[in-house]
Parts: C-alpha cells; sequence; structure tokens
C-alpha cells in the first residue's frame, strides 16, 4: 500500500516536474517562436493566370500549381478521407492528439514506430513555420506553434489551410491542384477511388505517385478506403468497387483554352512590372485582358494562313533533312547518290521524327514512298497518310526570294524517299508545306479607348519569342501618307486642292546624285485632286506635300500621333515612309481618324482579381469622346469621391464585378490631337484608297485597297503601305469601332519579299511577281477584319459640324453645276470650298487646256 501511494507521489512529482520543464522550454523559446497570426490573412502562393476578356485561359506563370478552395468547395468524402487517413480525432484533440503521441513513443520505445503523432494541426504548424529536419527540438516547436494555432483559428480553418498548402507531387500543392495535375477536373468531380488516391499522397508524395509509381499508389489507395469503411464513412460496398476500379491518373497541364503566346507574355511583363517577379508568380493573380478569344482566334488563324499563303508562292526550299533507309543494324545516315534504297521501317521514321517539334497545323513526316504524282510519308504517332498531286504541284523549288524553278510535272521533282519533311492536314487529305521563314503581324484596337482586341507578333511563339507587334521598328511605307496628308490640310489644303503627279528630279549636294522619287507603279497622271492622290497613294505628291508644308512643321505634327520624333528622319524620305514605327504604334496612330481627332493609348489589363476573386486592379482608360467630362450616370448614392485612371479599385470578395459599374469614377478624357473635321477628310481619302474615287473616268483611279470590297462594307477606310525594295508590306483600315494593323516582311533586313516583274514563261525561271502592300499584308487584315467587323453593325463616320458638300468637277476641283460622271460632291471645312465655278460652254473633260472658271460669293451649297 506505502509503495503504491509512493509510487503515486513519485509519478506526480515527475508529471509536475515535466509540466515544469514543458513551460520553461516554451518561456526559453517564446521570443524564437514564429507568430502565427499571418495564418489569418494568408495569400496563398499561387501561380498567375491570364484569361481572356470572356474567361478563356490564355496561359499560367509560375512553378507552383496551386488551386485554393475553401472547406466548402472541397466534396464531403475528399475531407472524410483526408480525417481518416491523416488524423481521425482532429475535431476531438487541441492541436495535439495525446492519444497518437503516447502510441508514437510507445513504438519509439519498442522499435516498431508507425507515426501516427502528427495532427493535421501539427503539419501546419510545420508546412508553413518549420523545415522536415527530425530533431526533438523541432518537434517541440512544432508542438507549441499548434497549440498557437488551435487557439486562434477555427478547426474548419486549420482543416482548409492543410488541404491547400500540403505538397502532393508533380509541383502540386493543395487538393484543387492535384486534381487537376493528376486526373484533369476539379475536385467536386472525383470519384471515390480517385479521391482515395489522392488523400493517400501527403504521405509521400513522391514514392506514392499514382503517375510514377502506380502499384504503390494503389497498395495506399487500399489503405486509405479501408480506413474510410472502419470509420464509418463509406459502405461495404463502395469500398468494394472503388478498390476494383483501375489506377487512371495522367500528368495534366493547366487547360489552355485559348492559344494566345504573345499576348500572355505581353500581360505577363506588365505584371512583373507591376508586383515583381516574385510575387508576380505566386500571388495567385487573375489577370483579365483586353482581347476577346474570338478575335484572337480569328487575328491567329489569319496571319498563319497568309504566311503560309506568301511562303508557298516563293518556291519549297527542300527537306529539312534525309534519312537513308538502312537496316536495323546500321544507324541512321544522310543519302549518298550511290545508296542503295530499301523501305524504312515505322521505327525509323519515328525514331528520327522524335526531336522535332510541330507548329500550328504543320508536322513533321518522313518520306516513306514517292510515286508518279504522290507519295506516301509517315507521321510522329507511326500512321502513314498520302499526299496526291493537289498537295504537292505548288512546291516549285525556291532559288531567291525573286526566282522560282519552274513547275514539277511529277512527285520525284519535290520528294526522295527518306527525305523529313513538314505537312499539314487539309480537308482533301494532306499537303506537303515548309516552316515559314517571313514573319508578320496584327494588332487590333478598340479605336475609342485603347483596349487590344487581338495581338499575334509572329507566326510561332515557339519558334520566336520576338513579338513584333510592339518590339519590331520596321520602315512604315505608305502607311505614313495620311499623317502627311492630315498635316497638309492643316496647312491650306482640301481633299479638292490640285497637285501635280509629275516626277521630281532634285541634286543632293551631300550625297552627290539626284534624288528622284518615283511612284509605285511609275505612273503619273499630271494634275489630280487631294482626295486621288492618297486614295492612290501617289510617292511623288506626297513628297511636294511634305515640301509645302515643311519638315519644321511635318514632324511634330507627326508626333503627336504618338510617334516617337526620334524614329522619323529630318528629310524628305520621310514622305515616302522611311520612318521605323512598330505595328501598334502605327495602329495607334489610324485610330485618331476613326475616333474622330482623339489621341488613345493601348492597354491590355482590363481587370486583376485575387486567387478568390477580389478585383484588385480595374483598368481606367481614357476615352475618346468631347462630351465626357461628366461622371458615368450610374452612381451609387453613398459612393466617395470620383476615382482616375490610376486608383486601384478594392472590393469585397462577395461583391459581384458588375456592381464595380456602378461605382462612381469620373472618365478620362483622351486629348484631342487633331480636328474632327481633319480626321473625317482623311477617312474619306483612305474610305476612296478601298471603294474607289472616279474610277469610272480613268480605270487606274480605283484606291489601292480595293481588294478589301470583299468584306462589302462601305463604312471602313484603309490604306496599303511597301518600303522601298519590297522589305515591309503594311496594311491600316478601320471601320469607327475598331482599328488594325497588318505587317509582313522578314527579320533579317538584308531580305526582301519579293521585287521582280512577273515572268509568264514557265519552262524558265520565273519570279512570282512584286510583293506589296495590298497583296502581301491585306489578305491578313481582310481574313481578319471579316471576323471582326461581325461584331460592329454598319456604323458610316459621323460627319462633324464645321463641314459642307458642294458638287465640283472631278477634272479641275472647281464649283460645277453639271449632274453627270463628270462631278462628284466633296466635303470641305467651313471657308476652304472653291469659289470658282468651271465655264458651262467648256466640257470638263477637256483635260488639256486651262479651264475657264466664274468667280462665285454668295453661293448656296447643298
Amino acid at each position: 500500500m506505502f509503495s503504491i501511494k509512493n509510487l503515486f507521489k513519485t509519478g506526480a512529482v515527475l508529471i509536475f516536474i515535466g509540466f515544469l520543464a514543458l513551460a520553461g522550454i516554451y518561456l526559453s523559446m517564446r521570443s524564437s517562436l514564429p507568430s502565427v497570426e499571418s495564418l489569418k490573412d494568408l495569400q496563398w502562393q499561387t501561380p498567375m493566370q491570364i484569361f481572356s476578356s470572356d474567361g478563356k485561359l490564355i496561359s499560367q506563370f509560375g512553378e507552383k500549381k496551386r488551386i485554393p478552395l475553401t472547406l466548402d468547395e472541397m466534396p464531403q468524402q475528399l475531407i472524410n478521407a483526408i480525417l481518416a487517413t491523416e488524423d481521425d480525432r482532429f475535431y476531438l484533440h487541441f492541436g495535439v492528439d495525446p492519444i497518437g503521441m503516447g502510441r508514437a513513443i510507445i513504438g519509439q520505445l519498442t522499435g516498431q514506430n508507425r507515426g501516427g503523432a502528427s495532427t493535421i494541426t501539427m503539419q501546419v504548424a510545420r508546412n508553413f513555420f518549420l523545415t522536415r529536419e527530425q530533431t526533438y527540438v523541432r518537434k517541440i516547436r512544432e508542438i507549441f506553434i499548434s497549440f498557437h494555432i488551435e487557439s486562434l483559428l477555427t478547426k474548419d480553418e486549420i482543416l482548409a489551410l492543410y488541404m491547400n498548402k500540403i505538397s502532393l507531387g508533380h509541383r502540386s500543392f493543395g487538393f484543387g491542384a492535384a486534381a487537376q495535375v493528376y486526373y484533369g477536373k476539379e475536385t467536386k468531380e472525383l470519384t471515390l477511388a480517385q479521391i482515395a488516391v489522392l488523400a493517400g499522397l501527403p504521405k509521400a508524395p513522391s514514392t506514392l505517385n499514382p503517375i510514377s509509381r502506380p502499384d504503390r499508389a494503389l497498395k495506399r489507395r487500399a489503405v486509405v478506403l479501408q480506413r474510410m469503411y472502419v470509420a464509418g464513412y463509406i459502405t461495404s460496398e463502395q469500398l468494394a468497387n472503388a478498390n476494383q476500379e483501375p489506377v487512371t491518373a495522367v500528368k495534366h497541364g493547366a487547360e489552355i483554352e485559348l492559344s494566345a503566346p504573345y499576348i500572355a507574355e505581353m500581360a505577363h511583363q506588365e505584371m512583373i512590372d507591376r508586383f515583381g517577379k516574385e510575387a508576380a508568380y505566386t500571388g495567385g493573380y487573375k489577370v483579365f485582358t483586353t482581347v476577346t478569344s474570338k478575335l484572337q482566334a480569328a487575328a491567329q488563324q489569319a496571319v498563319v494562313d497568309n504566311i503560309f499563303a506568301y511562303d508557298q508562292r516563293h518556291g519549297y526550299r527542300g527537306p529539312l533533312a534525309t534519312i537513308r533507309p538502312v537496316d536495323e543494324s546500321v544507324t541512321t545516315a544522310m543519302v549518298s547518290d550511290d545508296a542503295q534504297i530499301k523501305p524504312i521501317t515505322a521505327n525509323e521514321a519515328i525514331e528520327a521524327l522524335s526531336s522535332l517539334d510541330s507548329y500550328h497545323s504543320i508536322e513533321p513526316a518522313v518520306v516513306t514512298q514517292v510515286m508518279e504524282q504522290s507519295a506516301k510519308v509517315r507521321l510522329q504517332d507511326g500512321s502513314e497518310v498520302n499526299i496526291g498531286w493537289q498537295g504537292l504541284a505548288w512546291a516549285r523549288a525556291y532559288i531567291n526570294d525573286d526566282k522560282q524553278a519552274a513547275p514539277p510535272s511529277i512527285a520525284k521533282d519535290i520528294l526522295t524517299t527518306g527525305d523529313i519533311v513538314m505537312v499539314s492536314a487539309v480537308e482533301s487529305g494532306y499537303r506537303l508545306s515548309q516552316l515559314p521563314e517571313v514573319s508578320a503581324a496584327l494588332v487590333s484596337l478598340a479605336t475609342d479607348n485603347g483596349a487590344i482586341k487581338a495581338a499575334v507578333g509572329g507566326f510561332s511563339f515557339n519558334q520566336s519569342q520576338f513579338n513584333r507587334v510592339t518590339q519590331a521598328k520596321r520602315q512604315v511605307g505608305s502607311n505614313i501618307k495620311p499623317f502627311i496628308y492630315s498635316a497638309a490640310l492643316e496647312n491650306g489644303y482640301n481633299l479638292a486642292s490640285i497637285v501635280n503627279d509629275a516626277p521630281i528630279n532634285q541634286w543632293d549636294r551631300s550625297s552627290g546624285v539626284v534624288w528622284r522619287p518615283k511612284n509605285s507603279p511609275p505612273v503619273y497622271n499630271g494634275e489630280i485632286r487631294f482626295r486621288l492622290a492618297l486614295a492612290q497613294s501617289k510617292n511623288v505628291i506626297a513628297v511636294r506635300l511634305l515640301r509645302e508644308v515643311g519638315l519644321d512643321k511635318i514632324i511634330p505634327y507627326l508626333a503627336t500621333f504618338g510617334f516617337n520624333p526620334h524614329d522619323l528622319p529630318r528629310n524628305e524620305s520621310l514622305a515616302l515612309g522611311s520612318a521605323s514605327l512598330t505595328p501598334i504604334e502605327v495602329a495607334t496612330g489610324f485610330a485618331t481618324f476613326a475616333n474622330g481627332g482623339f489621341l488613345i493609348k493601348p492597354y491590355l489589363i482590363e481587370r486583376i482579381e485575387d486567387s478568390f476573386g477580389k478585383v484588385l486592379f480595374q483598368a481606367n482608360p481614357a476615352i475618346a469622346c468631347d462630351n465626357c467630362d461628366q461622371s458615368i450616370d450610374k452612381v451609387s448614392e453613398s459612393s466617395n469621391a470620383p476615382l482616375n485612371s490610376e486608383d486601384i479599385f478594392n472590393f469585397n470578395a462577395a461583391d459581384n464585378f458588375d456592381d464595380i459599374e456602378l461605382t462612381a469614377r469620373v472618365i478620362n478624357k483622351a486629348p484631342r490631337i487633331i480636328s474632327a473635321q481633319n480626321a473625317f477628310l482623311i477617312t474619306e481619302a483612305l474610305n476612296s484608297a478601298i471603294w474607289g474615287a472616279d474610277w469610272n473616268i480613268k480605270p487606274f483611279w480605283q484606291g489601292t485597297g480595293f481588294r478589301a470590297r470583299v468584306l462589302k462594307r462601305r463604312d471602313i477606310a484603309g490604306k496599303t503601305g511597301t518600303t522601298n525594295e519590297a522589305k515591309d508590306a503594311w496594311f491600316s483600315g478601320y471601320s469607327r469601332r475598331i482599328v488594325t494593323t497588318s505587317w509582313i516582311g522578314f527579320d533579317n533586313p538584308s531580305r526582301n519579299l519579293g521585287q521582280s516583274s512577273y515572268n509568264s514563261n514557265l519552262s524558265k525561271d520565273q519570279t512570282t511577281g512584286k510583293e506589296f502592300g495590298a497583296k502581301s499584308a491585306q489578305p491578313t487584315w481582310i481574313n481578319f477584319m471579316k471576323v471582326a467587323l461581325t461584331e460592329f453593325p454598319v456604323e458610316p463616320f459621323e460627319q462633324p459640324e464645321a463641314l459642307m458638300s458642294v458638287r465640283i468637277d472631278k477634272a479641275s476641283g472647281k464649283l460645277t453645276t453639271k449632274t453627270d460622271k463628270s462631278s462628284r460632291f466633296e466635303y470641305f471645312e467651313l471657308g476652304t470650298a472653291p469659289t470658282e465655278y468651271i465655264r458651262q460652254d467648256i466640257s470638263s473633260e477637256i483635260l488639256d487646256g486651262e479651264d475657264a472658271v466664274i468667280n462665285v460669293e454668295d453661293s448656296i451649297f447643298d
């Protein structure tokens, strides 16, 4: 009896000493223990996602894959699986499970340690604040931190932290990301068997991984299911059915819904500039861009199709390489002239193609058989397909950018067995193709606020990350002329002004040569009207207008359109487009004509949300408008002072994004840089570049952009552009609401697009014909706008105030009373209309004599 009493006393003393020791350890460690207050306002290290304006995922940046979920968003069976497997008394203990810890201690003493001491709370403490080192000091710190966490957070909050933080392999953190990585599903879509696999991963994500170790994952799944059954979470029937299912995990990436890599990189870089690289990659930002999936897809298709069309009309450059058909004992080698041709096996073809990439619709293939006018090729997946003559006949041999060989007559003129080539699937089967060397770009902006609606910076981002939309400064050619003509309107010219379309010969003292700018084509019409000169893109007239206005006025004037003055050469070649600008700069300049005279600023990011949908930033771009000083009509009565474009909007996570529009903010007004009248008159001339002006008098008086008539939209305007030696080709055009610029050229500035005249003698070396804006760049613009314009109803450009319309004689630009085809109505700013009538008794069709005129002072114009 005495001994038992002493034993209890001794035990009590030891327990008391243990508590004292524990308290002492806590006091000594207290100052070094991390604060767990940060768990109340935790920022998850979640990858950044880039979306289109209509919510399509474009790209994801960041190494860690995490999809934070609230506990309500997680399926109950997943929660049950975690509790049954990791901590079945989670809702009963105070952060440390004495029973589990006692079992672990006994296991240590008996050499049968099976774990079980770490609760979910302790794992949260370790994952957020500690390392995984196996020391007693770390374990004690883990226990103390667990006490803090339990006093600060509810059990549900702790469980949610665990299920979003835990590492589950393949760089997935949390069960939301793991469901996507292993099964390509949301957690609510998982089956019981899949849930059990994921719930078994926390113990050892690498060795129990269902992708790399499906055998071990299967055994671990059985353990999880058995524990769920014992805990009463599933029935015996559910247990049996789940155990019979195979392990189906396959690695999935983020499901990209819209291919727009150049857009993704632009948004990615802007986010780094805003938040820094580390924060951008781990902050869980959801970035919604201004591009729409419909227009971006149309832009991508238009650019790629036009690049293929250009590339193939310039000839076939031959195979990527050639392998010799060999026996299995012989390694792959290059073909020699005396090689004995043997059949190429599927394995040989697949091995030869294994390191090659596909681009868009083209993929690598090995030629396995060449017939008279067809060939068989084997693809990377091992399948063999046929290419008929329809897919081969285009392949004239490439000689240089201007020349191609005569058309082939049989397949052996093009291909040899063993050639590694690129092919593409088409409606009729397969077609021989090749990886293009030419580059191109397209950018489309909303004319009223600068929102980027679509942008494609090249043929393939995988091939080249150089974004030609924003980075390629190229000579703009005749795309500069509307701005030169706009300056002329500001300096006394009007659409009916007569200008001299005649050759220029000027001695250049600095170079010692005569400068002779030429029209393209070299056709000169003598005196023609201002509108026609721009519609026909007359080079010599652009030079004459620049001379009249003067470089000292022209360069500052062009700079108001957003062009860097340093990119504008201070010589008369400026009138011919020697300035080097990026496509987005050109499109921004043309937007001024479309929106009535305002300079908009392109922008890409519409809004930024955190990982839980809270809006962190909402764009407030400057708007092209005259009467927009008032605030938005729908203003919340309780709102604070109006906000400007630099404000960052903060809303509660529960707020609906639609409600943001009710927040009071002042509309930013874009600066007016030219008059509405000037913008309208230039647009009128550029409309003639498409729809023609006076072409019924002289056939060549149709505009250079006439191919756009296929769109059957009268409410469009545009301008071609071709540089010297055809190194660059452009087309820029717009409707009232959208402006688009298309460019094509080689990254290597020494190459030209093709500048020779066409040779119809097919039996000799021949040329493709001269490349120019309408032929090389405009097809991209047309194919894109064919889709884009469906988003906008027909909207004629609105005639501003202070403009009048009077009937003029087409040949002289003077007033006329005739109503036949020799006359037309023309627009003029008030005070600039002609005041002289052409003599009624002299036909306006007599163009080789001086026109007799009469003066009028007080005429009524309609």
